[in-house]
């Protein structure tokens, strides 16, 4: 999978893995609705129903559209994760429904797609839903399973840090990497932290809240003393496909242009979807840069389970880069990597591979599997304890 999703290319219902990022495939649609406005007039002119929600049991959920004066002819639910069945609600006594089993996770993003007579289809979120949360490509109605609960780090105290913003310079790319570091409230410059080095990193932070995970974990002694670079993802498609252009840029221009910056122990290379895949890459081209990596979803395409992902530009490549990896072509200083994926991802089985490819060359690598699919929430759920745990270990 490549990102948030199919990944940056997936279209509405489907679980791909390029990432959040990149240009999303999508349905036929003449405009989206938004839960902000719960009769609003889209460009079709068409008067969209209000949603009412039913509840969710330990089997199945149920879905209600309210259709009095008969506008839709059909409506479907578009999830982001499998759900078996039909997913297409029935017309009841003036209404639309659908019951649907749950799918095999803790929580589920979805939006509702309506389908009108004269042929036209709007996508949006469910309007009678209060549950909303952010993805790279906006906003999506959520549904939170029993046991499901979001981190407790959210709620503790998270102090604000110093943070810089500044640009670098990149001749092998031809262009600048932006770049926000993170350091903790009244540590001078010139003391040595290790350096958690995050591809995304602007919306990792923006959607996973991951400057306040840190906040938090260091205020209160949970987490070492440490530092962040966030790295934005310029051409993301392109920088994060096993290139190796970016890599040399990376390990020979930007980590030193931070290094100037702010002295650096220990650096943790971290990673999600095409970045996670992008932090592996510049680790096994240029050993020594990272003394550990946390990869969440990483895109490790290989024909045998993602031949379905071949529309992306540059799949070719990284099924050549991951291909040589699992065949053992990994640097000779093994270091210790934490992975998560979702059970709900296509990204499963390629994580599993890599993390057996690891093992086998003597890395300290374990995959953690998380009950949820290939989103922001789910990587931002899997800080603590996964992030933690490595951290922890790279600075003892």
């Amino acid at each position: 999978m490549l990102t948030p999703l199919r990944p940056s290319w997936r279209r509405p219902g489907q679980n791909r893995g390029a990432g959040p990022h990149g240009p999303q495939g999508r349905p036929a649609e003449s405009g989206h609705w938004s839960a902000g406005a719960l009769h609003p007039r889209a460009s079709t002119g068409h008067d969209v129903p209000m949603t009412a929600m039913s509840g969710t049991g330990a089997a199945s959920m149920t879905f209600e559209v309210a259709d009095p004066g008969g506008l839709l002819a059909g409506v479907r639910l578009r999830p982001d994760l499998d759900v078996p069945g039909d997913l297409d609600f029935r017309r009841v006594d003036g209404r639309w429904e659908l019951t649907a089993a749950r799918p095999p996770a803790r929580r589920m993003e979805y939006l509702l797609e309506l389908r009108f007579p004269d042929g036209s289809s709007q996508v949006g979120l469910d309007p009678a839903n209060p549950r909303q949360v952010p993805g790279a490509f906006g906003p999506k109605s959520v549904r939170e399973f029993p046991g499901y609960a979001a981190p407790a780090w959210l709620a503790a105290p998270a102090p604000d840090g110093a943070s810089e913003d500044f640009e670098v310079p990149a001749r092998a790319l031809g262009q600048v990497v932006p770049v926000r570091t993170w350091s903790p409230a009244g540590v001078p410059d010139d003391k040595p932290l290790p350096l958690l080095v995050v591809h995304d990193g602007p919306e990792y932070d923006r959607l996973a809240s991951l400057t306040r995970y840190l906040a938090a974990g260091t205020a209160a002694g949970w987490l070492p003393p440490l530092r962040a670079a966030l790295l934005g993802p310029g051409r993301r498609d392109r920088w994060y496909s096993a290139n190796q252009s970016y890599a040399r840029a990376l390990v020979l221009t930007v980590l030193p242009a931070v290094a100037d910056r702010l002295a650096t122990s220990v650096r943790v290379g971290m990673g999600t979807s095409l970045g996670g895949l992008a932090m592996l890459h510049a680790h096994c081209r240029h050993p020594g840069t990272f003394d550990a990596l946390f990869l969440q979803s990483g895109s490790f395409f290989l024909p045998r389970f993602d031949s379905h992902e071949q529309w992306f530009p540059h799949y070719q490549r990284i099924t050549a880069f991951v291909a040589a990896v699992t065949d053992g072509d990994l640097p000779g200083r093994p270091v210790p990597a934490a992975l998560t994926c979702g059970t709900a991802e296509e990204n499963l089985a390629n994580n599993r591979a890599m993390t057996a490819a690891l093992h086998a060359r003597g890395y300290p690598a374990e995959l953690h599997e998380v009950p949820d699919a290939h989103n922001y929430t789910a990587w931002r759920d899997a800080f603590h304890p996964y992030l933690t745990g490595l951290l922890a270990r790279i600075s003892s």
